[in-house]
């Protein structure tokens, strides 16, 4: 429980009809599906404490998002509107698109920088032909 949460984010899904919503102090991300305007369906992915904006990997299938003050990155997969993976990144990753890149060696990589340092973090996005670089740093 918290008394004032805040959103953070707000984006569109690539996948369905729903928007996916960062609520910043409760670690939730709430998909909420509007395809049905007066009946709209929410489901809750519990993630980590501090969320704050981010960016889609090179698919647009996956939402990674950074939990500044957890020093985590939240993976949300926008197809099964579940949490894929809660990567630990160095402190404090930085809350903002980042940038898609493919690495010869790890394939697809999601890449940002950190808050207040040098920290440069780039996770691997590719559970298909990448599996055992996915969601790793």
């Amino acid at each position: 429980y918290h008394p004032e949460p805040r959103v953070a984010a707000i984006v569109a899904s690539h996948e369905h009809p729903e928007f996916i919503v960062n609520v910043k102090e409760t670690g939730k991300v709430l998909m909420v599906n509007y395809e049905d305007i007066d009946n709209l369906k929410v489901t809750t992915i519990g993630a980590a404490r501090f969320l704050h904006d981010g960016g889609w990997d090179s698919t647009h299938r996956y939402f990674l998002t950074a939990a500044n003050k957890s020093n985590k990155v939240a993976v949300i997969d926008s197809k099964e509107d579940t949490l894929t993976a809660l990567v630990d990144v160095t402190e404090i990753p930085h809350p903002g698109r980042g940038a898609n890149l493919s690495d010869p060696k790890y394939g697809p990589v999601w890449v940002t920088s950190a808050l207040g340092n040098e920290n440069v973090t780039a996770i691997g996005t590719d559970p298909v032909k990448h599996s055992k670089n996915a969601w790793k740093v």
